[in-house]
């Protein structure tokens, strides 16, 4: 979430122009670390610290590069500063992920190998914040475990930032040194000016539109670190009474301390609420500012100031970096060894003392030889010439040969994991003609089949692709789009249609839809949006996270109109839901308009009683990372009583539509006691909520029974 930026160049004589070393910033890093440390340990929430680095990071980067890159005898070359760049952020990052790559294979079950593997990749490239993006928009993703890897977002974030801001700048500089002269440092101010007011506008709308999405968004966060820099050009020309500047250094140290207990930043960031911590690091760092004191009394800060300064904050300062990428990964393996939801005050301080050993331990023997050079003398060792005249010592090279091979060793474990899993996949193709005698799947339940003793399809790596076909096809609207996506299945040449309407939960029928769509001679047309069923909320939540889900009002509107215009022989579309706040399920009261419309325009519905949400302790669970742990078929389910209620509310309504039909397949897929994770052989979910198509495959002749005396077809 942080990196370690650029600090200002050391005093020159001039001190107005060079500055002076500002170390209460560093210590407002070490306030910064530990509030974002201590929230994500024992609060689980996020603190605003990220935004205070965020600040600080465009501070510190921007600003130096506005000290020398627009000075008209400066050089236009930006190596040097990536090389910079490249020692101070990769070594670090490099040792955290080697060690996260060991700890996922010792503690992590092999179905949570892949992903790590793809955010390691996508930490290391710098773009984890849009990997983190697009699982969170993919609804068949969105519910799996917290990365050990997920705080890197904003690494990713400040990475494309610092060569985005590289490019700028020194391109501006290359063409309009000449023609702007003196004017050249007030135009290039102005332009960020305008761009920072261009990401806060973009980010204030999008957090309407899309919060998830705005959260991880680059451009969304640009204006914190763009407000960073334009401090930076308006700190040599800030002079306030001292009285004043302890005022405001107390006001937004005070801001900052306590913003992330009364602001849900998950929520809120980086939208207007973003303001807040973001406010508070400039008045922190404006407050230290004064252009009126000499060189000599540069050292006499506000009393805020000063304590920032002290020097076991500025030590923390020093290690933030490393302690932000030791703190999140431990906490999360931890919490996947002991199969918790939250730290403890005794494991979670545990936690933050191991993290701050570890921090220290990189800081100290990775980072500083490295970001320095290894010009720290050492008796009877000589320097080595390397090219780009950087002279370093042996152990240095050596430190930096072995931490570059440690890279080249993650990445290429990570694309040879990848690969594997990609070979196991493609066996999956195999999976639609499994024998019926041999994987009975449903059969087990409704017809007593007999099951041999066999290994279980999909395997806990085949689960994750064992998708329905209209997935595949690209025929379910994403969280973004609200237009209404239709294919067809089934008997493409029959007159009669059913469509198959609402969210993934509805989706996934139409593997045994299509197939007994061509065995009687009807039409499947689909309907579907993520996460969106059929319902008149008008502020609906995505479930399973409760966020607000606007799309879905829009999408359900639209989906109505064609609904009614093209006038299907059947709606099929769930019926219930799971209870959030209880055991079992519910019919919620939203869909009764929906039932009303359709009825009232003379259109039957196919209510289908939605499959059991698979969730322990308020979370996801995934039978397949339970199997893939060695759990077995009961110990990897759930008791039907959590999922399921004693009786289907959609039958209290059939009186009031006579035109809706109750379909319900509940005693297939769940036993009268215990829902398991695997029946008849074959794998029943293939995340914590969707069933599998193979098992979907299985439950063909049972929803033909029950759709034929539904529709009087067969």
């Amino acid at each position: 979430m942080l990196t370690r930026t650029p600090t200002p160049p050391a005093p020159a004589k001039d001190s107005r122009k060079s500055g002076f070393y500002r170390h209460d910033l560093d210590g407002l890093r070490g306030v910064a670390i530990a509030l974002v440390a201590v929230f994500h340990v024992w609060f689980g929430r996020v603190s605003g610290g990220v935004d205070v680095f965020l600040v600080l990071s465009g501070f510190f980067f921007g600003g130096s590069l506005l000290r020398t890159a627009l000075d008209p005898d400066s050089s236009l070359s930006p190596w040097p500063e990536i090389l910079r760049l490249v020692r101070r952020l990769l070594p670090a990052l490099v040792v955290v992920l080697a060690a996260g790559a060991a700890l996922t294979v010792l503690v992590q079950p092999q179905t949570r190998w892949e992903t790590f593997a793809d955010q390691s990749l996508s930490s290391l490239g710098y773009y984890q914040n849009w990997e983190l993006s697009a699982t969170a928009s993919n609804y068949l993703r969105a519910g799996e475990a917290v990365s050990p890897l997920q705080h890197i977002w904003s690494m990713s974030v400040q990475g494309q930032f610092y060569i985005s801001f590289l490019i700028l700048i020194f391109g501006f500089a290359y063409l309009l040194r000449r023609p702007l002269g003196k004017r050249l440092r007030a135009t290039f101010v102005a332009l960020l000016a305008a761009l920072a007011v261009a990401s806060f506008s973009f980010a204030a709308v999008i957090h309407v539109t899309d919060q998830m999405a705005n959260y991880y968004n680059s451009f969304a966060r640009a204006w914190e670190l763009l407000l960073g820099v334009l401090v930076g050009a308006a700190v040599p020309h800030v002079g306030w009474p001292m009285w004043l500047r302890s005022v405001v250094a107390a006001a937004g140290l005070a801001a900052i301390v306590s913003c992330g207990a009364f602001i849900d930043g998950v929520k809120e960031f980086p939208g207007p609420w973003a303001l807040v911590p973001v406010g508070a690091t400039v008045l922190v760092i404006l407050a230290a500012a004064n252009r009126h004191a000499s060189p000599s009394t540069r050292h006499r800060l506000p009393l805020p100031n000063r304590l920032l300064s002290a020097r076991p904050l500025v030590t923390l300062g020093a290690m933030a970096y490393s302690l932000y990428l030791w703190h999140w990964p431990l906490l999360i393996f931890w919490l996947a060894y002991t199969d918790g939801t939250h730290a403890g005050f005794v494991d979670g301080a545990a936690i933050l003392a191991i993290s701050g050993v570890l921090a220290y331990l990189t800081m100290r023997y990775v980072e500083e030889p490295l970001r320095s050079g290894g010009r720290v003398p050492e008796p009877n060792l000589q320097p080595i010439t390397i090219p780009w005249r950087v002279r370093l010592r042996r152990p240095t090279i050596a430190l930096g040969a072995t931490v570059g091979l440690l890279g080249v060793a993650l990445t290429a474990t990570a694309f040879t994991w990848r690969e594997h899993v990609t070979v196991q996949r493609a066996n999956g193709k195999e999976l639609v003609t499994l024998s019926t005698s041999s994987y009975p799947g449903a059969r087990a339940l409704t017809d007593h089949a007999r099951v041999p003793q066999l290994p279980v399809r999909p395997t806990v790596l085949e689960a994750q692709n064992d998708l329905p076909e209209s997935t595949n096809d690209g025929c379910i609207s994403d969280f973004g789009n609200t237009g209404v996506i239709n294919c067809s299945y089934g008997d493409l040449t029959a007159t009669r249609t059913i469509a198959l309407a609402g969210g993934s939960h509805a989706e996934h029928w139409i593997t045994a839809l299509d197939a007994l769509g061509k065995m009687h001679h009807f039409k499947v047309v689909t309907y579907l949006k993520m996460g969106c069923p059929l319902t008149t909320e008008e502020l609906p939540l995505v479930m399973g996270d409760n966020r607000p889900y606007p799309n879905c009002h829009q999408w359900n509107q639209r989906v109505m109109a064609k609904l009614i215009n093209d006038h299907p022989s059947f709606v099929f579309t769930t019926s219930t839901r799971p209870w959030n706040i209880k055991p079992g399920d519910v019919m919620p009261s939203t869909y009764i308009g929906i039932w009303q419309t359709l009825s009232d325009n003379n259109i039957p519905i196919l209510a289908m009683r939605d499959t059991p949400w698979l969730v322990r302790n308020g979370q996801p669970f995934f039978p397949a990372d339970c199997l893939a742990k060695g759990g077995d078929a009961v110990s990897c389910g759930i008791k039907r009583s959590e999922v399921l209620s004693d009786y289907n509310q959609t039958l209290d309504f059939l009186a009031q539509f006579p035109q809706m039909r109750a379909l319900d397949l509940s005693d297939a897929v769940c036993r009268p006691d215990v829902c398991r994770a695997v029946e008849g052989n074959v794998l029943v979910y293939h995340d914590s909520h969707h069933i599998s198509a193979t098992y979907m495959r299985t439950l063909i002749p049972e929803l033909g029974r029950q759709m034929g005396a539904a529709t009087a077809w067969w």
